[in-house]
């Protein structure tokens, strides 16, 4: 069973030592950068959710959503929206479902509306990850045509 859970004291080490495979890097951040984000954007007015993924009592993941964020280029009805800013599931626990069970906790957190109304949600991928992109559209993303800093914009309508 996946759950989303505060990151804490005592977790944090656990999740920042999380990590995709070395070809996957490119596509997303490090958890500790992103937590580091999360910090800049809730100082500036922004409303940022982090994540850890845990299967189980075992962390395997880590998502960052946000909601209306404005700081960055975005597409045109981000100010309507959620984020997906950030997704991974650790190497070793890849390739085992944890990534659809997530985003199937992720969906519902987002449908609570915690930080306030919203039409859309939204995310980015890079055109060559190919299972990124199949996942998303496996719970209704679609490309909306728009390409920020070489990435594709998908979105959905809740």
């Amino acid at each position: 069973m996946i759950t989303l859970r505060k990151i804490t004291l005592d977790n944090r080490r656990d999740i920042f030592n999380l990590s995709v495979t070395e070809e996957q890097r490119r596509f997303v951040a490090s958890n500790l950068s992103s937590v580091a984000s999360s910090y800049v954007l809730a100082t500036n007015g922004g409303h940022p959710y982090p994540f850890a993924i845990y299967a189980h009592e075992d962390p395997v993941g880590f998502v960052l959503i946000t909601y209306q964020i404005t700081s960055y280029d975005l597409p045109s009805f981000s100010e309507d929206g959620y984020c997906i800013l950030r997704l991974m599931i650790d190497h070793r626990y890849q390739n085992q479902g944890y990534g659809r069970e997530a985003m199937h906790q992720i969906m519902e957190f987002i449908r609570t509306f915690p930080a306030g109304p919203a039409r859309f949600c939204w995310l980015t991928y890079k055109q060559d990850n190919v299972n990124a992109k199949k996942l998303y559209e496996s719970f209704g993303f679609r490309d909306n045509g728009e390409v920020i800093h070489d990435e594709y914009v998908a979105v959905i309508e809740l």
